[in-house]
């Protein structure tokens, strides 16, 4: 047999690691009270811009909106460069068409009730806001067959205004002399930005060419009644925005939608059919994607829009609604590389100024 032994280690009873290099050099104590005083300044920012945020959710999701609003609007003029040109009314029904099949497979994922008619108590207000919506998008799509583009513009921003009027009068909103100002002040950055010809008459622009960028067309009776439909978009805006505040939280956003791209899809077809509008269908590549992003960004702004609007006045979330102007003065710039006069820079100063003013403003 072995004999074996216990095995012993070599190692010292007690470890001294008092000369090690692992043990990191205190810092000052000046330096750490310097360190805290930073980290808690730090701290107190993000503090208060979490706490800004929190306040304004719904203006900024309603920023977050007129940008992808503004997109589209670009894929929209995009498409009018390709030929043939695309009917208003097939534009609304692509738009509003892709918004409702979004809407309809989202819920269903995501086991919404009612996907179709919206909850109980609120469907004859959703059935408002999907009437309503459809005259405000169908009088901008048809003004603008016969205005220039700058005088649809002003008629357009004219609804935020009569948004805060109709929401202080039916829902019993706040509507202060702050709002009202606010709301004064960027319609007159709108006017510099559209500079309608109905004021400043026959205006140069910086590359030298005549008049504003979208030449009117028509009659003047024919101008005379796209203003009026203009006009009755205006009211169609203001009741899509104060049945949106009327529904609240009663209502997915999404049934809104649901509503508002049913009754758009249904009324632009039927339309199409009564007055035999042929239907352009898309023969290139670039024609199919900018027809998908107009669906698309349409979707997602209307989507924000409505989320924003449940957290939000009417008034100070329609006035927020400036901001696609500079979006889309942005915007037309990269893709269009048009440069903004000086009254248009005024005027985007003007409209973000009085935005940040209704952001911070609170009484």
């Amino acid at each position: 047999m072995t004999s074996r032994t216990t095995f012993v280690a070599r190692t010292p009873d007690v470890a001294d690691f008092a000369t090690s290099s692992f043990i990191p050099t205190p810092l000052p104590s000046g330096s750490t009270n310097e360190l805290n005083v930073v980290n808690a300044r730090w701290k107190e920012l993000f503090s208060q811009a979490s706490e800004i945020v929190a306040s304004n959710a719904g203006l900024l999701l309603v920023a977050a909106s007129q940008l992808f609003f503004s997109l589209m609007n670009l894929a929209v003029k995009k498409l009018n460069t390709i030929d043939p040109p695309v009917p208003a009314l097939e534009l609304i029904v692509v738009r509003m068409g892709i918004t409702l099949i979004c809407c309809i497979i989202y819920m269903f994922i995501a086991e919404i009730p009612d996907p179709f008619l919206g909850p109980k108590g609120v469907r004859m207000l959703l059935f408002t806001r999907g009437f309503c919506g459809f005259f405000g998008l169908f009088g901008v799509y048809y003004s603008l067959q016969y205005l220039s583009l700058s005088d649809a513009t002003v008629l357009t921003f004219l609804s935020p205004l009569t948004t805060a009027i109709a929401g202080a009068l039916l829902l019993n909103e706040s509507f202060t002399r702050k709002e009202a100002f606010s709301g004064v002040f960027s319609l007159f950055g709108v006017i510099l930005i559209a500079r309608p010809t109905f004021i400043f008459g026959s205006v140069t622009n910086v590359s030298g060419n005549s008049g504003s960028l979208d030449v009117e067309t028509g009659s003047p009776a024919e101008r005379l009644g796209a203003v009026g439909i203009a006009l009755v978009g205006v009211l169609g805006s203001t009741g899509a925005f104060t049945s949106l505040r009327a529904i609240g939280k009663r209502a997915h956003p999404l049934h809104s939608l649901v509503s508002f791209s049913t009754q758009c899809v249904i009324v632009a077809s039927l339309s199409m059919l009564v007055q035999r509008m042929p239907v352009v269908v898309p023969a290139r590549l670039d024609f199919l994607l900018l027809l998908a992003m107009i669906g698309l960004f349409g979707f997602i702004a209307q989507t924000l829009l409505t989320l924003g609007l449940q957290r939000e006045t009417a008034g100070r979330a329609s006035l927020t609604v400036y901001l696609q102007i500079i979006f889309a003065t942005i915007l037309e710039r990269m893709f269009f590389h048009y440069m903004p006069s000086i009254l248009s820079v005024l005027g985007s100063l003007v409209i973000l100024t009085s935005a940040i003013y209704v952001a911070v403003s609170h009484e």
